[in-house]
């Protein structure tokens, strides 16, 4: 990855030598300038303003201790982060993971992406995340409710309507979000939409689970349109089996798609026949359980230990929904020369930079997640609208809007990345597009900010 502007070159060499032990927030950054070298080199303005020093600093990172007891009484500690990465657009904005691979590193890259997905969505929200080492899996419903609680005691005074509006993520569902949200209003005494990805009764959003998933698939339809292709009829590969996957795997379903494969952190199914999804929902949405289960009720199907050989099946499409850099440059090659022409990410992150250089250079329309899995912010979104408003939306005025903003996310990249002679490129597109916005606002609010 090389980043061909001096200024930028410089600004990133401060930022390693002040975050030595951070790599995932490291190549965030460097993969983002190096698609802003060209804008920089047009814009002396922003380097002027020290634009680019000033958005890779957060304005505020908090770190706190949640303690909790669990079934047996015994005290256990867990570490809570927030990163309030920039503000300019509005409220933060960005969502909360429980798990045990969450660090610092890991939230301030996820809070970084964060600013430029959610500028791309053209909603008044800036860039935020949060989470824990808290690993929900194989812990009960009481310990689950008791970590939440402890964990708001902390955050809730650092967050509200019109200054940071958390939202799930990864290992944060429904049900964390009703835990959370409860002990915020008995906090505070207030009924506000501090949270999104509320139940429906509490004023959420109609949609929210299913968006993220749902918005990766109309970004995948736009892009394939411009190539003269469609979803129907291809044979799609979908690794992880959270929301996100089993969302973009139901979308798939309806636009046509043949979905053959999916995934947990175990290992993978496949299912050559089509993915049952209703099977699938069965065990991880209400029995929580692993997707192994999957062989013992579909007769035909086979599961593997180890869910990164999920990308040797041959495919048409991939659609990573995992985690940050499941897809390697290995993974990228096997892809190709599978026959995979199409790449949409809707984890965050979900490839290396040599998985993404392999997907270039080999003519893989390559959707990248700051772009086609912004549809769960950008439903967020809509859900603080409605929560300000007081008023809600039926399903199909959600769907409908949600279905509009992925179009028009898609054609801010393609438009930015073909302004600045790189036509084609989603991901220099997304970043570009989603920076600019972001400095222009910077820039209006002045060097203080």
């Amino acid at each position: 990855m090389e980043i061909k502007n001096k200024h930028l070159s410089e600004v990133y060499g401060e930022l390693a030598a002040r975050n030595a032990g951070e790599p995932e927030f490291l190549q965030a950054v460097a993969e983002v300038f190096e698609s802003l070298s060209p804008v920089a080199d047009a814009h002396p303005e922003y380097v002027k303003a020290g634009i680019f020093s000033r958005i890779v600093e957060p304005e505020r990172f908090v770190q706190f201790r949640v303690s909790w007891v669990d079934d047996e009484g015994n005290v256990r500690v867990n570490r809570g982060y927030r990163v309030q990465f920039n503000s300019a657009l509005g409220p933060y904005k960005g969502g909360l993971r429980f798990n045990k691979e969450v660090s610092a590193s890991v939230i301030k890259f996820l809070g970084f992406e964060q600013i430029f997905k959610n500028s791309l969505t053209t909603l008044p929200m800036g860039g935020g995340k949060g989470g824990s080492d808290f690993d929900p899996k194989g812990k009960s419903e009481g310990e689950i409710m008791r970590f939440c609680q402890s964990f708001m005691t902390e955050l809730y005074r650092h967050i509200g309507p019109d200054t940071d509006v958390p939202a799930g993520d990864k290992g944060v569902g429904g049900r964390e979000i009703g835990y959370l949200f409860g002990q915020y209003k008995r906090l505070t005494n207030r009924f506000e939409g501090v949270l999104t990805g509320k139940a429906i009764v509490s004023g959420g959003s109609q949609i929210r689970v299913p968006a993220t998933g749902y918005g990766l698939l109309y970004f995948l339809d736009e892009m394939l349109k411009d190539r003269g292709l469609g979803i129907d009829g291809k044979t799609i590969v979908i690794s992880a089996s959270g929301n996100v996957a089993i969302y973009a795997c139901e979308k798939a379903q309806q636009m046509g798609g043949h979905v053959v494969a999916m995934s947990d952190t175990n290992g993978y199914i496949y299912d050559p026949k089509g993915i049952k999804l209703d099977v699938v929902k069965q065990i991880k949405e209400v029995e929580r359980g692993r997707i192994s289960e999957y062989t013992k009720r579909v007769p035909g199907s086979t599961y593997t230990e180890g869910s990164r050989g999920i990308w040797t099946i041959p495919c048409d499409i991939a659609l990573p929904c995992a985690t940050q850099n499941e897809i390697d440059g290995e993974d990228a090659k096997t892809l190709v020369k599978n026959g995979c022409f199409a790449v949409a990410e809707g984890a965050n992150m979900p490839s290396t930079p040599e998985a993404v250089e392999c997907f270039l250079a080999n003519g893989v329309a390559f959707a990248p997640a700051k772009a086609s899995n912004a549809g769960g912010v950008a439903t967020s979104g809509l859900e603080m609208t409605q929560n300000s408003i007081r008023l809600p939306w039926t399903a199909e005025e959600v769907d409908e809007k949600l279905h509009g903003i992925m179009r028009n996310i898609y054609a801010a990249a393609k438009d930015a990345a073909a302004e600045y002679g790189m036509a084609g490129n989603l991901v220099a597109g997304a970043n570009i597009a989603g920076f600019k916005k972001v400095a222009d606002a910077m820039l209006w609010q002045g060097i203080a900010y």
